[in-house]
């Protein structure tokens, strides 16, 4: 019989070859015959998700009992009501560290925390109480009182001081997501993290993470709607507007924050001349590693993030299309899918698992990324993964381990992904704004 620390180990084998998230890998590795349902914890039914943001507002709605006229407001179809699918690049250079920094986006609004889901709650005429508490104290007994009451609030915490993640200090203040802080046991929170098993946090951790980023210190969010059903023609509209916004922000010129951003990536990737070309960059091949492996955890669904989340996209579509009572949306699903694989190969080129050294740190990140999943069980498993994980990228931090010839290569693959990328979405941007009549 396979052991629980087989089965484990063949799971987070499987993350990191796939680049899939947790359960999506424990589903294909153990079947999906086996599920037993969502684990409760503390009356809180622990359902995991993909994307931060909409994965809190939908496990948070499931808890409280709101609906859609005909059963759950699913996890792919808040994601369209927000505005679905983003892109953005930017590579930050940091003078006073020297650091080099690559930042993608793949959702709606994506450079601002709160948008999507003011959008979204919004949208849905849901009645919500948002707080932005200037006090480190005054924070703290705002959560506490709010747990108290028995409702699950949804924080923004910085991921290092939160600790699970077990991120090495120069991490400090970079940020995180959105979590659900669902109950208090003594000294400690329960967190859920699209966490498949209850998780835990120190509260006066929790407090310091949430104080952390100025840009969002100490908000949180709590839904006071309770058993209710959201009509039919509101969840039409909010899907509808959801859907035309998506197609309005691709559709933008931004190079930055619109579908622009490929084709601007791709560029820069092998020019040489352009000042924030990656040849003028990382001439000295200095944290380039870092860059690789950021483009690996940041495309792929096994990364913190919940990756380029174009296959949630394309779940949304099919569900969209029986809500709005359009088939074309979901006739554009599988063009999305089809792009998700894209984004895999795209990462598959950025960090090559046939060079040993890369082959260990995409295990060693889906070991850390699953084992949060698995909530307090996966402490230990997390904290001597990511261990070995900044250890091994200290040791590579000055070039990565890659000769001239492949390192050339990589950046040319690379770049030829991401040009098709950018006409692939950009003519299913096009389908899609069709099938919505634009």
């Amino acid at each position: 019989m396979t052991t629980a620390k087989q089965l484990k180990a063949r799971v987070r084998a499987r993350m990191a070859r796939t680049g899939e998230r947790y359960a999506v890998a424990r589903a294909h590795v153990v079947g999906a015959a086996v599920d037993s349902g969502p684990v409760v914890d503390a009356g809180w039914a622990l359902r995991g998700g993909t994307d931060p943001d909409t994965a809190a507002l939908a496990n948070v709605l499931a808890h409280r009992g709101v609906t859609g006229p005909d059963g759950p407001l699913t996890e792919p179809l808040l994601f369209l009501v927000g505005g679905g699918l983003g892109a953005g690049y930017i590579l930050w250079e940091f003078a006073h560290d020297d650091s080099r920094i690559v930042t993608l986006g793949f959702t709606h609004s994506w450079q601002y925390f709160d948008r999507r889901l003011a959008t979204t709650v919004d949208r849905l005429g849901l009645d919500v109480a948002w707080s932005r508490t200037g006090g480190a104290a005054g924070a703290a007994e705002a959560l506490t009182s709010t747990l108290a009451a028995g409702d699950p609030a949804i924080v923004w915490p910085d991921r290092y001081h939160l600790g699970y993640w077990n991120l090495p200090p120069f991490l400090d203040g970079q940020g995180g997501h959105p979590v659900v802080a669902y109950a208090a046991s003594g000294s400690r929170v329960h967190v859920d993290d699209r966490t498949l098993a209850p998780l835990t946090v120190a509260a006066t951790d929790l407090d310091r993470a949430r104080t952390r980023v100025g840009s969002y210190r100490n908000t949180m969010l709590v839904v006071r709607t309770t058993d209710a059903a959201v009509p039919a023609d509101r969840v039409r509209a909010a899907v509808r507007a959801g859907l035309e916004a998506g197609v309005d922000h691709l559709g933008g010129t931004s190079t930055s924050f619109a579908l622009p951003a490929w084709r601007k990536w791709s560029r820069l990737l092998v020019d040489p001349r352009a000042a924030k070309g990656w040849p003028t960059v990382f001439a000295d091949r200095r944290q380039l590693l870092r860059a690789l492996a950021s483009v690996w955890e940041g495309v792929e669904p096994a990364g913190m993030d919940g990756g380029h989340l174009r296959g949630l996209f394309a779940d949304g579509l099919e569900q969209a299309a029986v809500v709005l009572d359009e088939p074309g949306l979901a006739a554009e699903a599988p063009r999305w899918r089809e792009i998700a694989d894209r984004w895999h190969a795209l990462a598959e080129t950025a960090l090559p698992d046939d060079v040993p050294v890369i082959a260990r740190l995409r295990t060693l990140t889906a070991t850390v990324t699953g084992a949060v999943a698995e909530g307090d069980a996966g402490a230990a498993d997390r904290a001597a993964a990511a261990d070995e994980l900044w250890r091994l990228r200290g040791e590579h931090a000055d070039a990565p381990p890659l000769d001239e010839e492949r390192l050339a290569a990589v950046l040319a693959g690379m770049s030829g992904h991401l040009a098709a990328l950018h006409d692939a979405e950009a003519a299913a941007v096009t389908r899609l704004g069709a099938a919505l009549g634009r």
